[in-house]
C-alpha cells in the first residue's frame, strides 16, 4: 500500500499542540513506545492548554512542523494503527513475524515507521531498517511518502535504493529498496549485518526476488536470533499459506480484533481524511456489477465507454480501471482524451492519469490535487480536450481517472475512489524453458486479485466494481490465487545469485513454491554453456565475475568476452541500450514513416547492435538534448537512463580491475570483434533465413520468425537482402514472432568460437548440418582452442577440457577483489 506523498511540510512551526519535552534518541526506550508516549502529541489536547514546549523529531533533533500533526491525525485514524503496541511487544520476543491487512489499510507506511522506533530504542539498539517493494516505483514512492509523515527529510533519515537511482546516505536510517536490490546487497553481505530489521512487504505479489528472500530471510534470523528481525506484510489472502509454511513460532497479527470492535466515538467527519476509512467496512459497502463483454468488443474500449457513462452520471467519486497491460492503459487513454473533446462542459472535468511501472516518477502525479483551472494531461496534443473543459469551472463534477494494470492492485492507494472497473485481465511474461523463450500471455486475473482491485474502493460514499466479465467466470472460472513467478520465469540470473551465495544444490533453498525441475535444470545447463559453472558445478572465475555484473548473464558474459577483443567500450553501450526500456518512441500507425525517416540515417549497415551504439553516440554528441530526441522519436527517459547504467557497469568492470580498451567504433575490425563478443553471449540466440526471404529459423528449437518492422535491415533505403545468419537480443511468442535487435554473423564465426555446442550439442536441423558442412570445408587441422574465445559450452563433461581452458584464458586478465 502506498498513501500520497503530500506538500512539503510548513516553514512555520505550530506552537498550539500540548507536547512532551524534547527528548533525545538514547532516551527512547520500549517502556515509551508501548506506552504510547510518543504520540501523545496527536490527541488534540494541546489547543485547550494554548502554548507549550515545542516537540522536538529524535532523528534530527528539529522542532515538528505543524503539518506533522494533521498527518499523525490521519495516521492515526488506519486500520492498522490498533496493532502498533503488539506488533512492538512481538518484535521483543521474536525475530520474525507475520502481519497480514487489506490493501488500504496502512500496513506499508507504518510498519516500518513503528520497526524504526524499535530498532532505535534502547533495549534493542541495531541501526537501520530495511523495507523492501517488489516495484522500484512503489518503494519511491512509500520513501517520499513516510519522510513527510516522520518530519524528515528524504534522502537524509529516510531514502530509498533501486535500480539506477539511490537517494541514501550513510545517515539513512529507514531504506526503502527494490527486492532485487536486497537480493543483489545479500551477495556481499550474505547475513545483513548493517541491518537490524528488514520489512518484507506485498509478499501476495510472489515476485522471485520476494520468494527468494523470504527464504533466504528465514536462515538469516537463525543465524543472527539476538540482534535482526524480520516483519512480513501480506494480504490476507495469502497469509494462512504463509503461517502454515513459516510455523506456529512465528506470530500472526491480523486485523481482525480491531476491525470487529470499531470504536463508536470516532466523528463522521473524520471518515473523510485520505485513507480514514476502515478497508473492512467499506468493502462492505461495495456494490458489484457484472458486464459480460460482447463477442470482438475490446477490453480498452468497454473500459472507456464505461468511464463515460459512470461521468454522465453526474455523481461524486474517481474512478479505478484495471486494464491488462501498460500498453492497454495507453489505448483506453488516447481514446477517453478523443471522446472527452465531444462531452458537454456542463458535466465538469476529467483528469486521466496512466499509472504503471515504466512511467518512473510520473507515477507521482496521481496524488496531485486538481488544479483550479484543470487541464487533463500535461502532454503533447491535449490542448484541443484542455479547451473542452475550461468552460467546465464550478459546474459538474471534478474527477481523476486513474488507467492502471496489475500495478494498482496493492500499491498507491488513493483516496476518493468511489468506482473501480476491472477488465478482469493482465499481460503475463511465461517462460518455455523448451525453446528458451518468453510468450506474452493475456490471462484471466485469479480470484484474490479480483477480489483486491474490488477494495480499492476508498471512497466515504457507496462504491460500485465493475467486472467486464460474467460473474460464472468469477465463481468457477478463475484461479484461486495468481501463478508465482519462480514457476513462470528464466530462473538462470536467479541460479547465478544462489550460487554465488554459496547455495550449491537448490533445493537446500526454502522455497513457498518450488521451481519447476525443468526449469532449475535448464537454468544451470545455461549457465554451464556460458563457462559459468566449473566441474563440481559452482561458480567458476567467469561466474563470479558474472555475478558481480548487474546484467542478464548472456549480456554479462558478452562484456567479459569484449575485454578479450579489445571492444569492451562499445559492449557497454550495448548492454547499457539493451538494459533500458527501448529508445524508439512508439508512433501512431499514420506516423511510423516519418520516424522511421528520422532514424535512417542512425542506422547502422552492420546491424541493430551497432545502431545502438550509433544513436547513444548521436545523444552524447548533442549534449542529450531533449529536443534532439522529440525531434528524432527518441525517448530522452530511455536514453538518460542508458548513461546512468553505463557508468555504472564501468564502475564495476573498474572495482574489478577488468581492462577497458579505448573506444574504436567506426572500424570493421572494431565491428568484428564485437560481434565475437556477442556470440560468447548469445550463441543460443541465432537463426538463419531459411529461403532468402526473411524466414528465419532459430536454431535452438526451430521456431519461424522474422525481423522486426523497424530492423536496420528492413528499414534502409535502399533495403539490403536480408542476411543469411543474425545473432538477435530477444525472440518473444507473440502476435508477430519478431526477433529483436538482430545483427548479421557469419557462420564461421560460429563454428570458430561454439564448435561444442553447434557441433555437438545442438539438436538437429538443416542449420546444423550447413555448420558441420562448413566445418569440413574448413583447413584439415583440429580446432586450437588458443585461437578462440572463452568456451561457452561445457554441458558434456567428457569434452570439457577444452573448455576448461577457454574459461581460464578468459579470466587471466581479471582480478576480483
Amino acid at each position: 500500500m502506498t498513501s500520497p506523498p503530500a506538500e512539503p511540510p510548513a516553514a512555520s512551526l505550530s506552537t498550539e499542540p500540548r507536547v512532551r519535552p524534547p527528548a533525545a534518541l538514547d532516551s527512547l526506550s520500549m517502556s515509551s513506545l508501548l506506552s504510547g508516549d510518543l504520540d501523545d502529541e496527536g490527541d488534540g489536547g494541546g489547543e485547550e492548554d494554548g502554548l507549550g514546549d515545542l516537540e522536538v523529531n529524535p532523528y534530527d533533533g528539529l522542532p515538528f512542523s505543524s503539518r506533522y500533526y494533521a498527518l499523525l491525525e490521519e495516521r492515526q485514524r488506519f486500520p492498522i494503527w490498533g496493532l502498533r503496541q503488539s506488533l512492538l511487544e512481538h518484535l521483543e520476543t521474536h525475530n520474525m513475524l507475520l502481519l497480514s491487512a487489506p490493501s488500504g489499510a496502512g500496513k506499508s507506511t507504518q510498519v516500518p515507521q513503528w520497526c524504526v522506533d524499535y530498532a532505535l530504542s534502547y533495549e534493542f539498539s541495531q541501526g537501520l531498517v530495511c523495507c523492501s517493494q517488489p516495484h522500484s516505483v512503489t518503494a519511491v514512492s512509500l520513501a517520499l511518502r513516510v519522510a513527510d509523515e516522520m518530519d524528515l527529510s528524504l534522502g537524509l533519515e529516510v531514502g530509498y535504493r533501486v535500480s539506477h537511482d539511490d537517494s541514501c546516505t550513510p545517515d539513512t536510517l529507514l531504506r526503502f529498496v527494490s527486492d532485487s536490490l536486497l537480493l543483489e546487497e545479500m551477495m556481499s553481505d550474505p547475513l545483513l549485518h548493517q541491518y537490524g530489521i528488514v520489512v518484507l512487504d506485498e509478499l501476495q505479489q510472489r515476485t522471485v526476488p520476494t520468494d527468494v528472500l523470504l527464504g533466504l530471510l528465514c536462515d538469516v534470523c537463525r543465524q543472527r536470533p539476538d540482534n535482526f528481525r524480520v516483519v512480513l506484510l501480506t494480504h490476507p489472502t495469502l497469509a494462512p499459506r504463509l503461517s502454515t509454511f513459516l510455523g506456529p513460532s512465528v506470530p500472526h497479527l491480523t486485523l481482525d480484533s480491531v476491525l470487529e470492535d470499531p470504536p463508536s466515538t470516532e466523528p463522521e467527519e473524520a471518515s473523510e481524511a485520505p485513507g480514514g476509512r476502515r478497508p473492512a467496512i467499506e468493502v462492505n459497502r461495495v456494490e458489484t456489477l457484472y458486464r459480460e463483454l460482447s463477442s470482438g468488443k475490446e477490453p480498452a474500449v468497454a473500459a472507456c465507454h464505461m468511464v463515460l457513462d459512470l461521468h454522465r452520471r453526474g455523481e461524486e467519486g474517481d474512478v479505478m480501471v484495471f486494464l491488462a497491460s501498460a500498453q492497454e492503459t495507453e489505448v483506453c487513454l488516447a481514446l477517453l482524451e478523443k471522446e472527452c473533446v465531444a462531452l458537454s462542459p456542463q458535466l465538469g472535468p476529467l483528469r486521466i492519469l496512466p499509472l504503471y511501472a515504466g512511467l518512473g516518477g510520473l507515477t507521482q502525479r496521481v496524488y496531485e490535487s486538481s488544479p483550479e483551472d484543470p487541464a487533463l494531461r500535461e502532454s503533447d496534443g491535449s490542448e484541443a480536450l484542455e479547451c473542452s473543459v475550461r468552460g467546465a469551472k464550478g459546474q459538474g463534477v471534478k474527477r481523476k481517472v486513474i488507467l492502471s494494470d496489475s500495478l494498482a492492485e496493492a500499491s498507491f492507494s488513493l483516496p476518493a475512489i468511489r468506482y473501480v472497473i476491472d477488465t478482469g485481465l493482465q499481460l503475463k511474461t511465461v517462460y518455455n524453458t523448451q525453446i528458451r523463450a518468453n510468450s506474452h500471455v493475456v490471462r484471466t486475473i485469479s480470484k484474490h486479485q479480483a477480489d483486491m482491485r474490488m477494495q480499492r474502493v476508498n471512497s466515504r460514499l457507496p462504491g460500485l466494481c465493475v467486472r467486464l466479465y460474467a460473474q460464472s467466470l468469477y465463481e468457477g472460472g478463475m484461479e484461486e490465487a495468481h501463478s508465482p513467478g519462480v514457476v513462470e520465469e528464466n530462473l538462470s540470473h536467479l541460479v547465478l545469485l544462489l550460487k554465488r551465495l554459496d547455495i550449491a544444490d537448490m533445493g537446500q533453498c526454502k522455497f513457498l513454491d518450488r521451481p519447476a525441475p525443468e526449469a532449475l535444470m535448464q537454468a544451470l545447463e545455461d549457465l554451464d554453456y556460458l563457462a559459468a559453472l566449473d566441474d563440481d558445478g559452482n561458480l567458476s572465475e567467469v561466474g563470479i565475475i558474472m555475478s558481480e555484473l548487474p546484467l542478464e548473464p548472456p549480456l554479462a558474459k558478452a562484456l567479459i568476452a569484449a575485454c578479450e577483443y579489445d571492444c569492451v567500450d562499445e559492449l557497454l553501450t550495448i548492454a547499457a541500450m539493451l538494459t533500458a526500456p527501448t529508445c524508439f518512441v512508439t508512433a501512431e500507425p499514420k506516423g511510423e514513416e516519418i520516424a522511421v525517416t528520422h532514424w535512417r540515417p542512425l542506422m547502422h549497415a552492420e546491424g541493430d547492435h551497432m545502431t545502438l551504439i550509433n544513436i547513444y553516440n548521436h545523444f552524447i554528441e548533442h549534449n542529450q538534448d531533449e529536443a534532439w530526441c522529440t525531434a528524432n522519436f527518441l525517448s530522452h527517459a530511455a536514453l538518460r537512463l542508458a548513461v546512468v547504467i553505463r557508468a555504472e557497469l564501468l564502475e564495476v568492470m573498474q572495482r574489478i580491475e577488468l581492462p577497458v580498451s579505448p573506444p574504436a567504433f567506426g572500424c570493421q575490425d572494431n565491428c568484428t570483434n564485437i560481434k565475437r563478443a556477442l556470440i560468447s553471449g548469445f550463441f543460443l540466440k541465432v537463426a538463419h533465413d531459411v529461403d532468402g526471404s526473411g524466414n528465419y529459423l532459430l536454431l535452438t528449437h526451430r521456431h519461424v520468425a522474422h525481423l522486426h518492422p523497424f530492423s536496420s535491415y528492413l528499414c534502409r533505403q535502399p533495403c539490403p537482402k536480408p542476411p543469411s545468419w543474425v545473432l538477435y537480443h530477444e525472440f518473444t511468442i507473440s502476435c508477430d514472432n519478431c526477433v529483436r535487435i538482430a545483427s548479421e554473423v557469419h557462420p564461421q564465426m560460429l563454428v570458430e568460437l561454439a564448435p561444442q555446442y553447434y557441433l555437438g550439442n545442438l539438436p538437429s536441423s538443416d542449420g546444423k548440418e550447413l555448420l558441420m558442412e562448413l566445418r569440413q570445408s574448413l583447413e584439415p587441422q583440429p580446432y586450437d582452442p588458443d585461437q578462440g574465445s572463452d568456451e561457452p559450452s561445457r554441458t558434456h563433461r567428457d569434452v570439457d577440457a577444452t573448455g576448461e581452458t577457454h574459461s581460464q584464458s578468459g579470466t587471466e586478465l581479471c582480478v576480483v577483489q
